[in-house]
């Protein structure tokens, strides 16, 4: 829907459904899924690995600082965007394949045929076309999700809900919290268990009585 010219094929996301499993088919909708990993895959591992290179640099101690995170999340996002064009050249081929006007372009069925197709006609320049639009839109977005990650750690425990909180709840603190009762050999323990051997000087009441 995002091409130009296609308002005059349809005008909402069913009407394109409809429009390209009519002209190509059910497999028109997976033609590329194999590329689509291959770009997303990559984006994402060298995005993670670029933000923590990038905030540990920026702020090593690694306390709660919105603009350190802010600018760590884009430039990483912006680093893997440029890395990533080529798989996401072909990956818009295969997709506007069929409202391509070339018969070469509409006969490409993959990512190896449409790298080839690429490389004939424009080089290895073409892989890169579409990089500076590609950073600038994905830059602000990552921002964002970096952002609200962090901001979502750091969260003041005074907003969680009561049940969440161990101070207001003594019965959940027991369940946070259980008494260290593991080793009756520890001093450190603050409830240690009694020896096993004390239970054979108990006095006779002291056993429950049992009705038959």
């Amino acid at each position: 829907m995002q091409i130009h010219g296609s308002k005059k094929l349809f005008r909402t996301m069913p009407d394109c459904a409809r429009y390209v499993f009519r002209t190509e088919g059910l497999r028109a909708f997976y033609v590329s899924y194999p590329t689509t990993l291959s770009m997303t895959v990559p984006f994402t591992a060298l995005q993670f690995l670029a933000y923590e290179s990038i905030s540990t640099s920026m702020n090593p101690k690694k306390v709660y600082d919105p603009v350190t995170h802010c600018a760590a999340g884009a430039v990483a996002g912006g680093f893997a965007a440029a890395l990533t064009t080529p798989m996401d050249v072909v990956k818009t081929m295969l997709q506007t394949r069929g409202s391509a006007s070339d018969a070469a372009l509409r006969n490409v069925n993959g990512f190896v045929e449409g790298c080839k197709l690429l490389h004939q006609r424009e080089g290895y320049r073409g892989f890169f076309k579409g990089v500076k639009p590609r950073v600038i839109t994905t830059m602000p977005s990552t921002a964002i999700c970096w952002s609200g990650y962090e901001a979502c750690k750091y969260v003041p425990p005074q907003i969680y809900p009561p049940l969440l909180n161990p101070h207001t709840n003594q019965h959940l603190q027991g369940l946070l919290h259980p008494p260290q009762r593991l080793n009756p050999m520890n001093q450190f323990t603050r409830h240690p268990l009694p020896p096993p051997c004390e239970a054979q000087h108990l006095p006779r009441h002291a056993y429950p009585t049992i009705l038959i």
